[in-house]
């Protein structure tokens, strides 16, 4: 019995071992293999590299393919992929979310800093950020901060999911929200605390309850993202829930006209103003227009028809989709736009009764001050506020679809945003804007958002400086010290 176990541990031995040459063998097979694969795969690139190295290193320019790098770069990336698709579409292209070039902007201005000559405000000081719109209405419109949500419209850009989400955030953070050009849906009205109607340039909704449910009414003249440019939703991407909301009939496009339709001419203004006065119990009643080069013009007429804020586009705002022409070479950048209209108000005595609400690329809490130093009384967001709401939810969508799928209307992810999450987000971004801006505010040795100014700020451009009344950073501040 002993001898057959010994016999037997041998027989496993002999066969462990034979299963580690095997093995060892087959590993060594294996490496070798890798290893052969590897130094083909090397050759192979290396090959090609000089292959290809080869030709672009002796090709005449004209047949070469890094002619495609160097006249690329001439014309730039945008306007080549611009030029393929109208060249495929052959009629104006639509472009989302505004434009890509480069404006001076509030980069271009540096606050100053309370230390000693000014001293900076005490770390347990409240610091006071609300806001007052249309001071001089019957009801004024009154908000947490100086950061409300730009008009986005339902249907024709975002998902009704995604305008209830701003709603509710707005609502959390004690600021509000405009409707935008889209019919009005209950359940954002619903949702929203402080809520602006847009009277657009369209021919649907503007009911009378719609109206006089609101805190704010806003008269669309334009745009900076589209000027003054009428615009088409054609029927056949109007689904059944839009249609009903639009109020539209099947078959019917839904047309914004360049002009609002009660006012073709000035004169016709204050008639329309009064009316909604009248409707609304005497909310503020806005208007929003792009900055032009007629700007002082346009404010003569808007605030001596009665209006109680201007909201301002510079040529940097977006929208769900324009004519890149209109996008790029149309308008006033937002801070010469922002100086112009608030120095304007205050030579002609609105300063006091017609508040000024600045948008256009407005998307950190520094640009936020910012446009109040320059003279705004208020700043709308859009595009960082989509953002915003979306937050880490836009990992539902990447990378196959770029993040707007999440709150378009129609689009892919549509159904996968969560709205209490997307509120949520929004308002602790609203909220951490309002802190840091708060923070600002100390930083000049003041207490009120209504104290910061021009006088706060320095330019890093010359051109800035020149436009806006504001000092070089290098220039020599003259003072005189008193004990």
């Amino acid at each position: 019995m002993k001898l057959k176990k010994m016999n037997l541990k041998k027989e496993i031995k002999k066969l462990d071992t034979k299963k580690i040459i095997t093995y060892g063998a087959g590993a060594a097979g294996t490496v070798a293999g890798l290893w052969s694969a590897k130094q083909l795969g090397r050759k192979a690139i290396q090959s090609a590299n000089s292959h290809i190295g080869r030709i672009l290193m002796t090709d005449i320019y004209d047949e070469n393919l890094y002619e495609l790098v160097s006249s690329t770069s001439r014309i730039g990336i945008k306007e080549v992929m611009e030029t393929h698709l109208r060249a495929t579409e052959g009629k104006a292209i639509s472009r989302p979310m505004g434009t890509p070039k480069k404006f001076p902007n509030m980069d271009s201005l540096m606050f100053s800093i309370s230390q000693l000559y000014v001293m900076p405000t005490p770390f347990e000081e409240e610091i006071d950020v609300k806001v007052t719109i249309g001071k001089m209405a019957k009801k004024p419109l009154e908000i947490e901060m100086p950061i409300m949500i730009a008009p986005m419209a339902y249907g024709v850009a975002l998902s009704k999911k995604a305008k209830v989400a701003l709603a509710k955030g707005a609502a959390l953070a004690g600021t509000a929200i405009c409707s935008g050009e889209g019919p009005v849906l209950k359940e954002e009205r619903q949702a929203a605390k402080k809520y602006i109607y847009q009277y657009h340039r369209g021919t649907w909704g503007k009911r009378e309850e719609d109206i006089a449910n609101c805190d704010a009414v806003e008269i669309q003249f334009g745009q900076g993202a589209i000027a003054g440019v009428g615009h088409v939703f054609n029927a056949k991407y109007i689904d059944n829930e839009m249609r009903e909301a639009y109020g539209f009939p099947p078959g019917k496009d839904i047309v914004a006209h360049s002009r609002q339709p009660e006012v073709n001419h000035p004169s016709q203004l204050p008639a329309l103003v009064d009316k909604l006065k009248r409707i609304s119990g005497g909310v503020p009643i806005g208007a929003k227009i792009g900055a032009g080069k007629y700007l002082e013009a346009d404010l003569d007429i808007l605030c001596n028809s009665g209006i109680d804020y201007i909201s301002l586009d510079g040529a940097e705002a977006a929208t769900k989709g324009a004519p890149p022409i209109l996008q790029d070479d149309f308008g006033i950048p937002a801070i010469f736009a922002i100086n112009r209209a608030a120095e304007w108000l205050y030579k002609n005595n609105f300063k006091n009764s017609v508040s000024l609400i600045a948008s256009g690329k407005i998307r950190t809490p520094g640009d936020m001050l910012k446009a109040v130093a320059l003279g705004a009384d208020a700043v709308y967001i859009g595009s960082i506020a989509l953002l915003a709401m979306s937050h880490t939810q836009i990992l539902k969508v990447l990378p196959y679809e770029p993040p707007t799928q999440l709150v378009w209307h129609h689009a892919k992810g549509e159904s996968k945003l969560h709205v209490e999450e997307a509120a949520e987000s929004l308002k602790k971004f609203l909220n951490a804007c309002k802190e840091e801006i708060g923070e600002g505010i100390k930083a000049l040795g003041k207490t009120k958002l209504s104290q910061v100014n021009k006088e706060d700020l320095v330019a890093l451009d010359e051109m800035v400086a020149k436009a806006c009344g504001i000092p070089m950073v290098y220039e020599p501040f003259e003072y005189e010290y008193e004990e």
